[in-house]
């Protein structure tokens, strides 16, 4: 039997909408396309809205070889869980089963509205998700039920504006680098941003303070991650994912760096989600110091990606202020142009390249005692040493020499 029904979708009003927010209409229409006179029952409408986790953990471990062996074989179970946020119905259309269609396109509207509450935003994790979607099904007297299911995003708004997220976010650490059985000294790390809440497209400048006492060269980076966290029957599943990073220049022994607001620029990333109880999404800023040899040195702030944007209006914050010095770019505007200076040092020498000329714990200790001091510091400063700041004014300018003292021409007096 030739089925008559070439097409069934559904169609929003508004195709381009990046997202619908509380209260809000979603309404479209319901396309059937026939190719000849066609019987229908009805045709009803769901919308459905939910957060979903589910993940798999295996047996547990014995704790002896001999338990193991007596233990019973058990197979990895499924954590599974669901909270629903939207449920709504209706029926577009309803006939005794007499009702016909004929030949060609035939649309049914249809309109719902979101509740007033405040509604989790859509979200696609690698355990646990948050969906919205419209469900269409077509009832037909003598066919089988067809039904076609379409997505919508949902978006629950954060103000970064608010005053919690305008507060300054500030931490620092300290890690002291032991060489062989001498202590080669400490490395430092301050950082401070301006504000906790950022939205999609902007820049988070960073200020840190990096203190290399060490023997070692050391490499700083900055990195936004991605916590997502999955909550079900009294269990907890984490994933954490690195979503965008900058590195810093090479810090040989001895010496210290300032990022006075060195920027790092937030990809496009899914709202936080904080307020659902089985779904969360999180973001920090992590900065690290790379210690070739020994744990790297790492500090995370916690920041929030909401969906309205930083209105500009606050001031920097104080304690900011005091602590680093002023971004004075702006200043750059009233000089007269200057030729482009070269490329960072940081774009030259590859992160991997550095790692894979970067001797292991155990060498550089070897090379100091036999050398009996810490040469670490000085083979790797040889190898990555940046050029000079470029600079068109001569630092060491050749002093022409003096000419000569002139003799004189005019003839002495002669006695009397």
């Amino acid at each position: 039997m030739i089925d008559t029904v070439k097409t069934l979708g559904i169609v929003f009003d508004d195709e381009q909408k990046n997202g619908y927010c509380s209260g809000e209409i979603v309404s479209g229409h319901v396309l059937l396309v026939v190719s000849a006179v066609t019987q229908i029952k009805a045709i009803k409408i769901t919308a459905r809205g939910c957060a979903q986790v589910c993940w798999s953990e295996g047996p547990s471990r014995a704790s002896s070889p001999i338990s193991a062996a007596m233990a019973t074989p058990s197979l990895p179970h499924c954590i599974k869980e669901e909270v629903e946020y939207l449920s709504a119905s209706e029926t577009l259309i309803e006939t005794d089963g007499e009702g016909r269609l004929e030949v060609g396109k035939h649309e049914f509207a249809f309109r719902f509205q979101l509740p007033q509450r405040h509604l989790v935003t859509s979200f696609a994790g690698r355990h646990g998700r948050v969906q919205y979607w419209v469900n269409a099904l077509l009832q037909r007297p003598s066919a089988q039920d067809q039904s076609v299911r379409r997505e919508f995003p949902v978006l629950g708004h954060i103000d970064v504006n608010s005053p919690s997220l305008l507060s300054p976010v500030s931490t620092n650490k300290e890690k002291m680098i032991s060489c062989w059985i001498f202590t080669s000294g400490p490395i430092s790390l301050s950082v401070n941003i301006e504000r906790k809440g950022y939205c999609n497209g902007e820049a988070i400048p960073i200020y840190a303070e990096i203190e290399n006492c060490s023997s070692r060269l050391v490499v700083p980076k900055a990195t936004i991650y991605q916590i997502q966290t999955c909550l079900a029957k009294g269990r907890t599943k984490t994933y954490k994912q690195a979503v965008a990073s900058v590195r810093g220049n090479h810090i040989p022994s001895g010496s210290s760096d300032t990022w006075n607001g060195k920027t790092l620029k937030i990809p496009p990333l899914s709202p936080s989600i904080l307020t659902s109880t089985l779904v969360r999404v999180e973001y920090s800023l992590a900065v690290m110091v790379q210690i070739p040899g020994a744990r790297k040195l790492k500090v995370e702030l916690p920041i929030v990606i909401g969906t309205i944007p930083y209105d500009g209006l606050g001031a920097r914050s104080a304690s900011v202020s005091s602590n680093f010095s002023r971004d004075l770019s702006w200043l750059s505007l009233a000089l007269p142009e200057e030729p482009e200076a070269p490329p960072n040092y940081a774009d030259v020498v590859s992160e991997a390249e550095f790692e894979r000329h970067t001797p292991s714990l155990s060498q550089s200790e070897d090379l100091e005692r036999q050398l009996g001091g810490p040469v670490f510091a000085y083979i790797q400063e040889f190898r990555f040493q940046p050029p000079p700041v470029y600079c068109e004014v001569d630092p060491h300018p050749v002093q022409a020499p003096e000419p000569p003292a002139r003799l004189s021409t005019t003839p002495s007096a002669g006695p009397f």
